[in-house]
């Protein structure tokens, strides 16, 4: 199976270099100037679990895919989505699969109006990487999880045909038959983290020992958790204890990687993951109460005008 993965980076890169080392068929499509610094230094991993590299790693630019692909792994910014789908679309023929591990669902759509969602798998994943100064894939944490699926649920030969190339990859590779339920199960997790840890400017740990700060992470949480119970993707009851006690643990430092863009003054993804969750909740539902979300979504909504400003 001929596998393209769209651009080298934290995320789509750590994937596509575990595939590459495992012997998979990968291209990485990337930016002339990613290519070339590929082709001299090679594709480098450092990884609590043992460090790697690619030292040649197939590569194509946008514009010079010569044919389509089997499978087409999609890891990018909601907000970079449409330029990605220009560039990859010739690699997208009858038979390819394009399997997207963004967060959130408002991607499905986009991929599902220009290649038809018969060519749209499912996909998840749950990493902590980035990317050094030096073009480094730096994985920081032993969290390494791709979970992919037929949105309607079915064991179909294509998904084992990916199954096959994911097994045995050096990461942990799961096969689902509720792709999309952990999709919004993820969406709603890391909105209710996103938006809190967001308006308050903190960590969970420093906004549950402010006063009502539990209160706040519950109430996104239950928010959230109604808007896809209203879309028909009730979450399950362990996921939503669990999730609770991880946005209300004492001393916890974990915050939303938007957080960690907020304060090094980059762009977010507030619509796709803020935004497009509240407009759903108000198709679902128009007279339902979101206050806490419609507040973060504000919040991060004003971060966005007062970057543009400069």
């Amino acid at each position: 199976m001929r596998v393209l993965v769209v651009g080298a980076g934290a995320t789509g890169g750590y994937f596509g270099a575990r595939l590459a080392a495992a012997g998979r068929d990968v291209t990485f499509l990337v930016r002339p100037a990613r290519a070339a610094r590929l082709a001299e230094s090679g594709l480098s991993v450092r990884s609590p679990l043992g460090d790697f590299r690619i030292e040649t790693p197939r590569t194509v630019t946008a514009g010079a895919i010569p044919a389509p692909f089997d499978l087409v792994l999609l890891s990018c910014k909601a907000y970079d989505l449409a330029g990605a789908l220009d560039d990859v679309a010739p690699a997208v023929g009858p038979d390819t699969m394009v399997l997207p591990i963004l967060n959130g669902m408002a991607h499905l759509d986009a991929l599902d109006a220009r290649f038809g969602r018969e060519r749209v798998l499912g996909g998840s994943c749950a990493i902590a990487a980035t990317l050094a100064p030096d073009g480094t894939i730096v994985q920081m944490s032993e969290l390494h999880a791709l979970t992919f699926g037929e949105r309607d649920g079915t064991r179909s030969a294509r998904i084992a045909r990916v199954a096959a190339v994911m097994e045995g990859a050096g990461f942990a590779a799961r096969l689902s038959e509720k792709i999309l339920l952990e999709m919004w199960e993820k969406w709603v997790f890391l909105a209710t983290l996103a938006a809190g840890t967001c308006l308050m400017r903190a960590p969970v740990g420093d906004i549950v020992a402010a006063p009502g700060g539990r209160e706040v992470m519950l109430g996104l949480f239950e928010e959230c958790r109604a808007i896809a119970a209203a879309a028909g993707e009730a979450p399950r009851e362990k996921f939503a204890e669990t999730s609770r006690g991880t946005l209300t643990a004492a001393g916890s430092g974990f915050t939303a990687s938007m957080l960690r863009d907020i304060e090094k003054g980059a762009r977010i993804e507030a619509d796709h993951i803020v935004g497009d969750l509240l407009d759903r909740g108000r198709a679902a539902d128009p007279d339902g109460a979101r206050p806490h979300l419609a507040v973060a979504y504000t919040h991060l909504k004003a971060y966005e005008s007062r970057r543009a400003r400069g």
